[in-house]
Order: C-alpha cells, then sequence, then structure tokens
C-alpha cells in the first residue's frame, strides 16, 4: 500500500501528519432530499467552518480530516479544497454512494461492475471536471440489519473499486446496524477487512458485535461523537472502554460527524472540536494515557487511509509518542495509567 495520502491539494505523506485527525466528517454537503431541510453545509457556512478547522489545528494540532460526503449528498470538492487552504488542516474527499434513500436514479439498473467503473474514474481523473481526486471511498451505506439490493450493488461496487485502487473503504451503517453484514459483502468481494471501516458503531449498544467486528480485522468508526439526541457520550464512552479493554484500540477511528449547520459552533451545536475540548479528557479521566490516544486519533486513521495491516507499522508512528506502557496489540487489553 501507499504511504502517500490523496487530499483535495494533492498527494501528502502519511508520516507528515503529526496531530489528530477526525476520520469522519462533513464540510460541503446537501441531504435535504432524504434528511431534512437542515442537513446541509452550504457554501454560506464555509466562513465559519474554516474558522473551526483554524482553530483546531491551533489549539489541538488537527492534522487531517477525512470528509466522507459521496456522490449524491451533495459534495462540493472546490469547496473543500477552499475549506482546507484557507483552515492550513489537510481534508480527504470521497466518492461512493450513501444509503438507499438518497441514491439517484441513475442507480436503479446499473451494475456493480459498471458502478465500480464509475468510482475508478473518479478517483483516477478526479471528482468533475475538478482534477481532486478522492483519497477514500465512502460512506457508503445501508439502513437496516441488512443492505437492500440497490446498497448491495454500491457496496459491491466500493469494493471491487477499493481493489482496483489501493483506497480504503469507510461505511454508513445507519443506527450502527447491518456492519456484520456489510464487511461480510465487502469482503465476499475481495476487500481485505483491515482496509473496511464500518461506521457509526458509538451507536449500536452491543460489544459482542463490535468485537466480533474487530476481531475479524476490520475498523469500528466510533464517530458521532457529542451527537446526545442519538446516544449520550456516556454510553459512547463506556461502548469505548468495553473495546480497548478487550484489546481491540488498534481497530477503533474516532470522529463526529458533523453533518449539519446546526452542529456547527456558530449556530450552538458542539462543532468539529468536541472530540479534542469534551470526549478524550473523559476517556482520559477514565485512564487512557496519552500513547493510547495518539493511537486512536492518529495512527489508526492513517493505518486505515494507507492500507497498512497490523497494530502498529507502516509511516503513522513518525513523530509520535513511542510505543511502550498503554500499548494494545489486539491480543490483550489496552493497559491505562
Amino acid at each position: 500500500m501507499s504511504d502517500l495520502l490523496q487530499t483535495v491539494s494533492g498527494t501528502l505523506p502519511a508520516s507528515a501528519v503529526r496531530g489528530p485527525v477526525l476520520a469522519h466528517e462533513h464540510l460541503a454537503l446537501d441531504l435535504t432530499r432524504g434528511a431534512g431541510s437542515a442537513a446541509t453545509l452550504t457554501p454560506g457556512h464555509r466562513a465559519a467552518i474554516t474558522e473551526e478547522l483554524a482553530s483546531l489545528r491551533t489549539e489541538f494540532g488537527l492534522g487531517l480530516l477525512v470528509e466522507l460526503t459521496c456522490r449524491g449528498m451533495g459534495r462540493d470538492v472546490t469547496s473543500m479544497a477552499r475549506i482546507a487552504a484557507d483552515s492550513g488542516v489537510a481534508v480527504i474527499a470521497a466518492t461512493g454512494w450513501y444509503y438507499e434513500p438518497v441514491h439517484p436514479a441513475e442507480l436503479s439498473r446499473t451494475s456493480a461492475e459498471l458502478l465500480a467503473g464509475t468510482l475508478v474514474g473518479e478517483i483516477e481523473r478526479g471528482c468533475g471536471g475538478s482534477g481532486i481526486r478522492p483519497g477514500v471511498i465512502g460512506e457508503v451505506g445501508s439502513h437496516g440489519d441488512l443492505p437492500s439490493e440497490p446498497e448491495a450493488r454500491t457496496l459491491t461496487a466500493a469494493a471491487l473499486a477499493a481493489a482496483a485502487t489501493g483506497l480504503s473503504v469507510a461505511t454508513h451503517a445507519r443506527f450502527g446496524r447491518g456492519g456484520l453484514a456489510q464487511l461480510e459483502l465487502l469482503t465476499a468481494a475481495g476487500l481485505p477487512p483491515h482496509r473496511v471501516s464500518i461506521g457509526h458503531q458509538d451507536l449500536l449498544d452491543d460489544p459482542a458485535v463490535h468485537r466480533e467486528l474487530a476481531a475479524a480485522g476490520a475498523y469500528l468508526a466510533f464517530d458521532t461523537v457529542g451527537k446526545e439526541s442519538y446516544r449520550s457520550d456516556r454510553v459512547r464512552l463506556r461502548l469505548l472502554l468495553a473495546l480497548l479493554e478487550s484489546g481491540y484500540a488498534d481497530r477503533v477511528l474516532l470522529s463526529c460527524d458533523v453533518s449539519r449547520h446546526g452542529y456547527l459552533l456558530s449556530e450552538g451545536g458542539t462543532g468539529y472540536g468536541h472530540l479534542f475540548r469534551s470526549f478524550l479528557p473523559r476517556l482520559r479521566a477514565a485512564g487512557v494515557d496519552e500513547e493510547l490516544i495518539d493511537r486512536l486519533t492518529r495512527r489508526n486513521p492513517l493505518r486505515f487511509l494507507t492500507g497498512r495491516e497490523g497494530a502498529d507499522d507502516g509511516p503513522a508512528d513518525d513523530g509520535g509518542p513511542a510505543d511502550g506502557e498503554g500499548r494494545a496489540d489486539g491480543d490483550g487489553p489496552a493497559r491505562r495509567r
């Protein structure tokens, strides 16, 4: 796998990312067709978003944001590039198709192989006429315990495109459900599990499923941190600590999934920084040390994006804390202070 990340501003060595990564966010989207009029982030919100990210870069060293708005979600890669340039935070754009309620009509009779060709075209040549190339496939989704037939085709297309290009796949599992079925479908199409991140697992209060996904080698995205109307951070913390104690610290990704303008700080929301300002302090108070925080917020997402296999191989260690106390290798409990 390549050690280079494809960002909206060009390629970036993974070793150059010295600060934390937000593994699932949105900077420009329009989900009004499937989620209501508030589910937008428009050019009118760009200044507020840029200010938030620049502040997080200054205060917490935010090094990278993975933007998972894909086809049919109002993706605007040009706006992403402007936000990246003005904030100083590197941004990775995505390709793929979301879950069925927002699928465009063109998907109704198109084979997975043809859909994969569309994704490969974007990955190799850029989105639209922008020349801006995606660096991840996602958030490709389903909305039940089993994918619908159109969702199965778009998930299969994502796996085929990922196998052809070397990119990894991030999913949308609505309310955390259906992750095992998603993983089975993606791996059946030839994608190794360590190149899959199953989304919204912090919304699923089922530690047994979490352990099964992690044991299979997939990443679990605890990516709706701060969305208290869906699940309290108290429960998220309990679920995360259970996963860490089971020895799967190397399988977790963290983010806030800002997916509507009401979540922005400028509109009274918790913003992109809730992970750093609220959730990580609670994780530290529970006894998680800085080496493990770095693993969760930097090394894991970089390893996922570059397709590296294993707990700590590859470039993600450069510049970070040395391994030692606090390490979890996937075969024993994560140590705390």
